[in-house]
Formats: C-alpha cells, structure tokens, sequence
C-alpha cells in the first residue's frame, strides 16, 4: 500500500469511526462513544503520519495521540496538548476492567457532550491538516 492509498485508508476508517461515534452518542453508550472518538483522532494522526512520511509511511503503532503528533513534529498549542493526552485516555478507560467502571461513571451525558466538541476541533484541525473538507 502506498503512501496515498494508507492516507486514503486512515481517513476512509476514520470517518466509518465518526458515524459510529454519533450513533452510540445517540443511544447514551457515551464510554463507547469517547473510545470511538479517540479511534477518530488516531486514525487521522496516522493519515497525516502517511502524508507527511512517503518514504516509510506506516505509523508507530501506538494509541497515544500526543506521541503520534511529536513523532510528525506537529506544532501544538498548549490546549491541542491538554485535549490529545485526555482524548488518549479514552482508550485506556473503556478498554481495561478496572478503568470501566470508574469511567463509565465519569461519561454524564453532560461530560461527553463536552468531549465530543474537544474530539470535533481536533477532527477539523487535523482534516484541515491533510486538506479534506
């Protein structure tokens, strides 16, 4: 898979992840909603990661958005910094027993709605990033 095709990819996924986001916000699965949103930013991380290497286009394999962004040397605000390490997080609380619990308490409709706006300016910034509208 070339560099494009990977980007094409990692956006086509992303955006497959972004519907299913909204479906499970929907219907209140708001812990399965966030660790949706993380999968949206990571994969959009990884297209940029495609676009910006060419030559050795396969990103880290790793779940930490903030990692994944240095490893592009992405020039981050100190709130984009703040937002990749929570949005992380989501993946570590919704996938691991004995950080579920304790996290689904945490996702209020009112706490995820608030996420979901964190997720969706880091979705546009990225989007913008790789020139998709």
């Amino acid at each position: 898979m070339n560099d494009i095709d990977l980007m094409k990819f990692w956006v086509e996924s992303s955006d497959e992840d972004y519907t299913v986001m909204n479906v499970l916000y929907s219907n209140h699965k708001n812990s399965y909603c966030l660790f949706f949103g993380h999968l949206v930013i990571e994969k959009l991380l990884k297209a940029l990661y495609a676009k910006k290497n060419k030559n050795a286009p396969h990103a880290p394999r790793s779940h930490d958005l903030l990692y994944l962004a240095e490893k592009m040397d992405l020039k981050l605000t100190e709130k984009q910094e703040d937002l990749l390490d929570i949005i992380t997080k989501f993946n570590i609380s919704s996938r691991y027993d004995d950080y579920k619990r304790e996290f689904y308490r945490k996702c209020t409709d009112e706490y995820t709605s608030m996420q979901l706006k964190n997720i969706e300016e880091i979705r546009i910034w990225l989007k913008n990033l790789l020139e998709i509208n």
